[in-house]
C-alpha cells in the first residue's frame, strides 16, 4: 500500500502560478494512475486532472484545461501539478489520489484506492 504526501500549496495572487507535488512511498508507484482532486469550502470534491501510469495520457477538467499541467516522474515516485493563470475560484484543498485503474480517477468510476492528506491553495483577487 502506498502513502501519498502532497506539498507546494500556498497563497498566490490571481494570475500567478503554483506547483504542487505528490510523493508516493513504496515501490509500486508505476503501477498506478495518479490524479488530483480539489474541494472548496461548502462544495463537493471535484476532479482536476489525471495521468496514466506511463505519463503519456493526461485528462483535465474543463475548468483547468489550458492552465494546469499534470506530469509524473516514475523514477522519483512523484506526480506534479503545475498551475498557471490561477483564479480565485481555484481556491481549494487539493488532494492527490492513486488508483490502478485510470477511469476511476478520470471518470469518477468508484473511489480512488488511495488519497493524500491535502494541501491548501488560496488565490487572492
Amino acid at each position: 500500500q502506498m502513502q501519498l504526501v502532497e506539498s507546494g500549496g500556498g497563497l498566490v495572487q490571481a494570475g500567478g502560478s503554483l506547483g504542487l507535488s505528490c510523493v508516493a512511498s513504496g515501490r509500486v508507484f508505476k503501477n498506478y494512475a495518479m490524479g488530483w482532486f480539489r474541494q472548496a469550502p461548502g462544495k463537493e470534491r471535484e476532479f482536476v486532472a489525471a495521468i496514466n501510469w506511463s505519463g503519456d495520457n493526461t485528462y483535465y477538467a474543463d475548468s483547468v484545461k489550458g492552465r494546469f499541467t499534470l506530469s509524473r516522474d516514475n523514477a522519483k515516485n512523484t506526480v506534479y501539478l503545475q498551475m498557471n493563470s490561477l483564479k480565485p475560484e481555484d481556491t481549494a484543498v487539493y488532494y492527490c489520489a492513486a488508483d490502478p485503474y485510470l477511469p476511476v480517477l478520470a471518470r469518477g468510476i468508484g473511489d480512488p484506492a488511495m488519497w493524500g492528506q491535502g494541501t491548501q491553495v488560496t488565490v487572492s483577487s
